[in-house]
């Protein structure tokens, strides 16, 4: 089973993520996307994956979307790739890719829809959070 996850290891979230990977017995692929972001065409096929709007893959907090302007919808999704291949920490993380679809994984333990393995033991998050996996996921496409 291949798991991918778009990583930025200074994120609280993402590290939850790829913790619960781990924690459901996988091994992701790490892809630490400010040290080596996506093409233009990935990060399209990336957004196409998940069913979202370009919008709602885009990170206000910590980056430049306010001064820049991103907010008006004058932007073309077009011009919002390019805008996140030049300023990669504009794409909001972590998304992870498996078998059963791509998902932006806000808050962490939504990656649990995605993993395709059956229910997991409890799992505590760096906060403390304790989070109880009720066994759901996507069928698969």
């Amino acid at each position: 089973m291949t798991v991918t996850i778009y990583h930025n290891p200074a994120c609280g979230t993402s590290r939850n993520v790829h913790a619960l990977i781990r924690h459901a017995g996988l091994e992701p692929t790490v892809i630490e996307y400010l040290k080596t972001p996506p093409s233009k065409d990935e990060l399209r096929a990336l957004v196409a994956a998940t069913g979202q709007p370009l919008r709602a893959l885009l990170r206000e907090k910590g980056t430049p979307y306010a001064e820049l302007g991103l907010a008006d919808a004058k932007w073309t999704d077009e011009q919002l790739l390019d805008f996140i291949g030049h300023y990669p920490i504009l794409m909001n993380r972590p998304l992870v890719v498996t078998s059963l679809g791509t998902k932006l994984c806000r808050p962490s333990e939504t990656v649990l829809e995605i993993l395709p393995v059956g229910p997991l033991p409890p799992f505590t998050k760096e906060d403390g959070e304790r989070i109880v996996d009720n066994g759901v996921r996507r069928p698969r496409p």
